[in-house]
């Protein structure tokens, strides 16, 4: 049984590869998958960039710690780690005044619906059912399976 930090690290992931494998490199994003997974996947946190190309260009250009004018995983990773970082700083900036440690919203428009994914009735350990999920690529294959 995968906790919900289990599964949002495995999200990222199978998100990274749904784009991916899109074409070329099959583990790598190129410069039309990077545009479209910012587009689709981070509608939210990218707001001002995502209708602007050339700011989605230097996005990559940034991450592209090579300069293979591609993004491998550990590099896309950097943008994640950027992202949640922020993120959590807009969370502590737009907290409600008062004493404790409390948050906002961050970037995303969820306003505080993320958490509740994957908790039926109850929280995560009390789901029914599972699910499983994979694919395959270049020679290698991921797969993952949950049982709630």
């Amino acid at each position: 049984m995968s906790s919900l930090m289990e599964c949002s690290i495995e999200t990222i992931i199978n998100i990274f590869h749904q784009y991916s494998t899109r074409l070329e490199h099959h583990d790598r994003l190129n410069k039309k998958e990077f545009k479209q997974l910012v587009k689709k996947e981070l509608p939210n946190f990218l707001k001002k960039q995502k209708k602007n190309d050339a700011a989605i260009n230097k996005i990559m250009e940034d991450l592209d710690s090579n300069g293979d004018k591609e993004l491998s995983f550990e590099e896309f990773a950097v943008l994640v780690a950027r992202l949640t970082e922020a993120s959590h700083e807009e969370m502590h900036r737009t907290a409600p005044p008062g004493e404790g440690h409390s948050h906002g919203p961050g970037f995303g428009e969820s306003r505080g619906t993320c958490h509740n994914q994957g908790q039926d009735q109850g929280g995560p350990d009390q789901n029914q059912g599972g699910h499983g999920h994979g694919h395959s690529h270049g020679g290698h294959g991921h797969g993952h399976s949950h049982n709630h």
